[in-house]
């Protein structure tokens, strides 16, 4: 085989770069990208360097960049693939079977010393098929998801920035058309009034309006352009692991049609492949890897000021781990430690039918009282461990369900799904279902947006809808009686609550099948009304109807 050298670089973090000419190499110790390979030197040539060489031996065979699939792989492909990811100075030899890892020496002696199988690699080879074409179309489907989840996000921060100049345009207008109107008032009322106190009364009225705008608009202004920094920053740093990401893939994709048939090189880069593979699967929202519950245990969250028994309604897990619950029940907003003791509260003005995260530290809470016809969406802001009540919006319509996505809010009214700005613009209705008063109750959106569920009381079904509200898929099920709490863990797991048949379940990103029955009656569950994953302690918290404890089920 050539011993060709070729540059290297990280790739997201380990980029191997192209062919380099040997000659020049030798001559110069300068890397040029090579053009030709000679099969009877086994070395790689530049168009400068080709000529020399046929002169020299003109019976030589040559391969040129068209014949690229003669050529041989080159050692830094061998030294990539084979080098161990961990341990860089190390290199591959064995496979974990219990965890499905490449493993070398340090590997095994630092993590898989009591791994009951570790398999050499050269044994591996006669009873693992690889399929490096079938992996060659999947890498190329996987880089396509990638690329176009990078496109719309790019196109979402983008939507976020205009949206929030819009809005303050609007505020702006208003503060105009407020002024106009008192001045109309002023001189519609200067009848008989001195010139001198018409010129005094029209300065108050434009002070103290300019004052009100100083105290509650330039606040609200600062806060909303806050969160759209939060949130940007957010979708930047996504932004920037799909194009690590897509990097990686490619650089797969470009190794796997260089391998050729070494059994073993190709062993390595499909598990590698695969590995990736999966990563960019959870990304995209798309993991099909099913939960499996460790232990459970329950947490009392009931206070003294509380009126009546706790409903947990709503269920929202900040960056920092701290659990954010709301509670129908006692018209009130409970935060909570790291071990689950609430530490803050506060009060609303209705009852709280749901929450979910705008920023890392920012919740918006769905407030719905029939009785007064009042809906609104509140927002609430945590600061060092303290609530504290924002702006709110007013609605026209009940709030049964909400849920954001890069800066978009996602509001159930019981019969319809409708999309708004964060500052309260109706920007569609992308579902209604009117056959009955409970069609449309909670919502949830997959990572990427580009999926939404919902649930139905009265049809006992949990919807998956696309982007833009086509209906996708209908799933039902006896253990989905009256589904409650939704949520989407961020690798695109589907958790929903069957109310009154009690049950936990995790259903299949696609919103078609059951994956598996994460809790029951059996393991304490009482009437689930919402759910919530938590990536800090890799648990499920569970929120119930009528019960002052919350459950907190560990998975992995």
């Amino acid at each position: 085989m050539a011993t060709s050298s070729q540059s290297s670089v990280e790739l997201g973090s380990h980029e191997v770069k192209d062919y380099i000419c040997n000659a020049c190499e030798d001559k110069t110790n300068v890397e040029k990208s090579a053009d030709f390979y000679c099969k009877q030197c086994e070395r790689f040539y530049c168009g400068n360097c080709i000529d020399p060489h046929g002169n020299a031996l003109a019976k030589h065979t040559t391969f040129g960049r068209v014949e690229i699939d003669k050529w041989p792989v080159s050692k830094k492909v061998v030294d990539f693939l084979q080098t161990c990811d961990v341990h860089k100075d190390h290199t591959i030899d064995k496979f974990c079977n219990l965890h499905e890892q490449l493993c070398c020496p340090k590997c095994v002696s630092d993590q898989h010393s009591k791994c009951s199988k570790m398999t050499p690699i050269s044994e591996l080879t006669n009873t693992q098929p690889t399929d490096l074409q079938g992996l060659s179309v999947e890498l190329e489907t996987v880089m396509g998801g990638i690329k176009s989840l990078q496109i719309i996000q790019e196109a979402s921060v983008q939507s976020l920035q205009r949206t929030y100049k819009e809005h303050g345009a609007v505020m702006i207008e208003q503060l105009h058309g407020n002024l106009n109107t008192n001045i109309d008032k002023c001189f519609n009322s200067s009848v008989g009034t001195s010139g001198n106190n018409l010129k005094e009364e029209m300065c108050w009225s434009v002070l103290s309006i300019l004052n009100e705008f100083d105290n509650i608009t330039v606040k609200e202004l600062n806060d909303i352009k806050e969160e759209v920094i939060s949130i940007k920053g957010s979708v930047t740093s996504s932004i920037y692991k799909c194009t690590s990401l897509h990097n990686d893939l490619s650089q797969f994709h470009e190794i796997v049609q260089k391998i050729g048939d070494n059994k073993e090189l190709c062993l390595i880069a499909s598990i590698k492949c695969k590995h990736i593979i999966q990563q960019a699967l959870t990304l995209l929202g798309k993991s099909g890897k099913v939960l499996n519950v460790q232990s459970n245990t329950k947490h009392n969250v009931r206070i003294p000021s509380d009126s009546d028994v706790c409903w947990i309604t709503g269920i929202c897990v900040l960056t920092d781990g701290q659990v954010l619950i709301a509670d129908w029940n006692n018209k009130s907003c409970k935060l909570l430690n790291q071990q689950y003791q609430v530490v803050s509260h506060c009060d609303v003005t209705a009852y709280v039918r749901d929450m979910c995260q705008i920023t890392p530290s920012e919740v918006a809470v769905a407030l719905d009282k029939n009785a007064s016809n009042t809906h609104n969406v509140q927002f609430i802001t945590v600061t060092q461990s303290q609530l504290t009540l924002g702006r709110k919006l007013e609605l026209q319509h009940e709030c049964t369900g909400i849920n954001c996505h890069q800066g978009e809010l996602f509001i159930c009214s019981g019969t319809a799904l409708f999309k708004y700005t964060l500052y309260g613009k109706q920007l569609c209705r992308l579902y209604e279902d009117r056959s009955s008063d409970d069609t449309v109750n909670k919502c949830a959106v997959s990572p990427t947006g580009d999926r939404l569920y919902i649930t139905s009381w009265d049809q006992n079904k949990l919807l998956t809808l696309a982007r833009d509200g086509t209906l996708l898929a209908t799933y039902s099920d006896p253990a989905l009686g009256w589904p409650e709490g939704l949520h989407v863990t961020p690798a695109g797991q589907v958790l929903v609550c069957g109310r009154l048949s009690i049950t936990v379940l995790q259903v299949g990103w696609e919103g078609q099948s059951k994956l598996a029955t994460l809790a029951t009656q059996e393991d304490g569950v009482r009437w689930p009304m919402s759910v919530c994953y938590s990536s800090t302690t890799s648990s499920i918290i569970v929120g119930q109807w009528w019960g002052d404890n919350i459950l907190v089920f560990r998975v992995e």
